[in-house]
């Protein structure tokens, strides 16, 4: 059903990060966007109109997460990342059942909803448990089924399996294209070249994604940097970086290899709170913008942030920003909402979500004033709100959240999963683990 959707604020997160005041988003029956502008100059319609106060806005886009693990949430997290890995979380995981994982996103993805944040690029096993609990929550989801060498798994199997769903579903499906399929090549300390090679070639002859993650942590790509000179240069060696590919974290970049992203259009996914909380550094997000590399915000997965709340990401970002330069005009609000919207899409490689844009899914966020953040109303400079919104105000006021057009949130709750039962069987399945 068409409609119309018409509130005092529209930040479409068009390049500019323009404020439109009274103004209206006209949605098709597919749930696309057909029109963005002030209401004064909308075309006639007789689609029903819903009116909404405070503020609509593109969903957020979480550009690097791993949702299923709220069921690992809290689990050694006074570690660093290596001891972190190996000693807490994979003997963990190795006791996870496909149900559980399932639990977990359907966890995950209520939790992020109803932060207003739509669309989440997934690294984790069982993916076809995670497209199920997205498509039981509404929400959007890239997944990248994990292709890794560990003992019992084989990443020659893996890359099979993700090519056999591709090829017999293809990339988007689901109600929306909720659902795109991609691959996940953990690292390069965790594949040899072989793997590394055939990954790419796999996902270049399908057009798909590739999600690795990229010069995380100082101690981690020792043995490759030693031998390629820096991880980009490894992935660049074995074709990583010809396709449509997204590094997460990328922390520890030097200049040549900022300009190697840029040359090759790699997207990136900047996850500040995790970095933060594992110590493993400050992203150079500043001189990635300016080289020209697409830069998201990532959450990370639940268990190494601890909450994928994106909204803490916009500030951690400019904070970290303004902090690693000492120039507190870096990255400004504007800048930061931009990086949760649009700068995840585009970092995806993705053109259909991430802004209000006729053509675009309808993936939009309502924001009531009724906070502290916002007690001088909406009657102040454009700047001086978009600022309440970004450093006072964050998720709080998220109340009603839609995707492809169907509201999917509404007075801040799951309008499709009860919450109070996927808590219960989160809280079952994490007394399991711990036993």
């Amino acid at each position: 059903m068409q409609r119309r959707f018409h509130a005092p604020v529209v930040l479409p997160a068009d390049p500019a990060c323009s404020l439109l005041r009274d103004a209206v988003v006209d949605v098709d029956e597919a749930g696309r966007v057909t029109h963005v502008g002030p209401a004064s100059e909308a075309p006639e319609t007789s689609a029903p109109v819903t009116r909404l106060s405070g503020l609509l806005l593109p969903g957020l886009v979480n550009a690097h997460a791993h949702s299923p693990m709220t069921l690992l949430r809290g689990m050694g997290g006074d570690l660093p990342l290596l001891r972190w890995l190996t000693e807490i979380i994979w003997p963990a995981e190795a006791k996870l059942k496909p149900a559980d994982i399932r639990t977990g996103m359907v966890l995950g993805s209520v939790e992020m909803l109803r932060h207003g944040v739509t669309t989440s690029a997934e690294m984790y096993f069982e993916g076809e448990q995670l497209a199920d609990a997205v498509l039981t929550t509404g929400g959007r989801v890239i997944l990248a089924p994990p292709v890794m060498e560990l003992p019992g798994m084989d990443w020659r199997a893996m890359l099979k399996g993700i090519e056999r769903w591709i090829d017999t579903d293809g990339l988007r499906f689901g109600p929306g294209e909720r659902i795109e399929v991609g691959y996940g090549p953990h690292s390069a300390y965790m594949l040899n070249e072989e793997a590394l090679r055939a990954t790419a070639e796999s996902a270049a002859e399908r057009g798909a994604l590739v999600q690795i993650h990229v010069a995380e942590a100082a101690l981690e790509d020792v043995k490759q940097r030693e031998v390629h000179g820096s991880v980009p240069a490894l992935l660049e060696k074995v074709g990583m970086l010809r396709g449509r590919t997204l590094a997460a974290h990328a922390i520890h970049l030097s200049d040549e290899d900022i300009a190697l992203f840029a040359a090759r259009g790699v997207g990136m996914a900047h996850c500040p709170g995790s970095n933060a909380k594992l110590a493993s550094g400050i992203a150079r997000v500043t001189d990635l913008r300016k080289a020209g590399v697409a830069v998201g915000l990532g959450t990370d997965g639940p268990a190494s942030n601890d909450d994928i709340d994106l909204w803490e990401e916009l500030q951690l970002s400019a904070m970290f920003a303004r902090l690693a330069t000492g120039d507190s005009t870096v990255l400004t609000a504007a800048d930061a909402f931009l990086l949760g919207t649009r700068g995840g899409a585009d970092a995806l490689g993705r053109t259909d979500i991430g802004a209000l844009e006729p053509g675009r899914w309808a993936d939009m966020v309502h924001v009531d004033l009724d906070d502290p953040a916002f007690a001088a109303g909406l009657d102040v400079p454009d700047e001086q709100l978009l600022s309440n919104l970004v450093w006072a105000a964050g998720s709080r006021r998220v109340r009603d959240v839609w995707v492809a057009g169907e509201q999917v949130v509404g007075d801040g709750e799951s309008l499709r999963v009860d919450r109070a039962k996927v808590q219960a069987e989160v809280a079952e399945t994490s007394a399991r683990l711990r036993s």
